[in-house]
């Protein structure tokens, strides 16, 4: 994107990236000036940068293995983000700590940047828990799988902080094909009308399953926000470093008390929808292989090379790191036993309720007819 960043103006903002996105790092991985948005990563050291790369090469290695581990029977389902790591790491940098994330069940980069451990990403995948974490040790809600509902829990978490007097921020992440939800929609018109501090990240990455992204939006889905009365931003999002620059312009705004941001990321989905998914039924391998010489990994590593950061240190580093979290994921993966039949039970409800205790108190009881032990 060329255009200026004309401070806060609302007026202004609500038409920015319309046209064009905001791109700091070209395909070939040529940094570009952009003024309106350059400020906001000024701060981004050459070591930060080789670390973002170290995330985008982990987390690409994270997935490859839980996939593997899917196709060898370990896990049930895995849904691949391939492609869209740039999107999800440069956003989730960009976060505090006090910062809530509600997401859906893609966001496995997201997690990873907040904390959450490996194993965790795949107990809900190998139908050993209905969670994962512990929300509030992290930052960020497990997946929703319902679409769009997550984005209605970031707003009333939004309007909470607002309350509270608190600066922290929502995110709430979701998919284009998540647009057309009448969630998305209501949550919108509850964020502009609370001036909620929320950010509406929408990963554009051109397929809501099997259904481009073209046949539900005959325009750039960032336009839709405005309507609401919420400034949108149109980011490249194979571009790490403008999707960093583009949620701080978002938090900034938020942590102001300006209210929400929509932010569109244009990037692409180069597996499957999930591992239950044959992508090669929809798409041709034309559209796959001009999405994948814009990868973000080879963009970045393009930029470091250029920096003359891209040393054998650098790159023995990262390759060890993902082999110990690609070894760590799967002893986890295996390691995962069944849980116990009455922790269907626990974190249904923040409080205790009768019925529930009733029902506990039944299946106890029934479990007990076998051997006593609820095996």
């Amino acid at each position: 994107m060329r255009s200026t960043m004309a401070g806060h103006d609302p007026r202004e903002a609500e038409t920015l990236g319309q046209e064009d996105f905001v791109q700091l790092v070209t395909p070939a991985g040529e940094r570009i000036a952009s003024p309106g948005f350059d400020q906001w990563v000024d701060d981004v050291t050459d070591e930060q940068l080789a670390s973002l790369y170290e995330d985008l090469v982990v987390v690409r290695r994270i997935d490859t293995e839980a996939t593997a581990l899917q196709r060898q029977g370990e896990l049930g389902l895995w849904p691949p983000l391939l492609g869209q790591e740039a999107a999800q790491i440069g956003s989730a940098r960009a976060l505090r700590a006090d910062d809530f994330v509600f997401t859906s069940y893609r966001e496995n980069a997201v997690a990873y940047c907040r904390g959450v451990a490996v194993t965790d990403l795949l107990r809900v995948w190998r139908g050993t828990s209905h969670g994962g974490w512990n929300p509030l040790e992290v930052g960020m809600a497990v997946p929703a799988v319902v679409i769009g509902a997550q984005t209605l829990h970031a707003t009333g978490y939004a309007i909470g902080c607002a309350k509270d007097g608190v600066d922290s921020v929502a995110v709430a992440y979701f998919g284009d094909g998540a647009t057309s939800q009448g969630d998305v929609n209501e949550a919108m018109v509850f964020a502009a009308s609370f001036n909620a501090p929320v950010i509406f990240f929408c990963q554009n990455n051109q397929w809501a399953i099997s259904e481009p992204v073209t046949l539900q939006a005959k325009r750039h889905i960032s336009e839709r926000a405005p309507g609401f009365g919420i400034p949108s931003l149109r980011v490249d999002g194979n571009d790490v470093l403008a999707v960093m620059a583009a949620t701080r312009v978002a938090l900034d705004r938020a942590r102001r008390g300006e209210g929400p941001t929509f932010i569109e990321a244009v990037t692409y989905r180069m597996g499957p929808h999930t591992t239950s998914d044959d992508p090669t039924r929809y798409r041709d391998q034309e559209e796959l292989a001009e999405w994948a010489a814009k990868d973000p990994i080879t963009r970045l590593a393009a930029l470091l090379e250029a920096k003359g950061l891209m040393t054998e240190e650098l790159t023995a580093r990262v390759r060890d790191t993902a082999d110990r979290v690609a070894r760590e994921l799967r002893a986890g993966c295996l390691a995962l036993g069944a849980p116990e039949p009455l922790s269907l039970f626990d974190n249904v409800y923040a409080t205790g309720s009768g019925v529930l205790d009733r029902q506990r108190s039944q299946y106890a009881a029934y479990l007990a007819m076998f051997d006593g032990t609820g095996r």
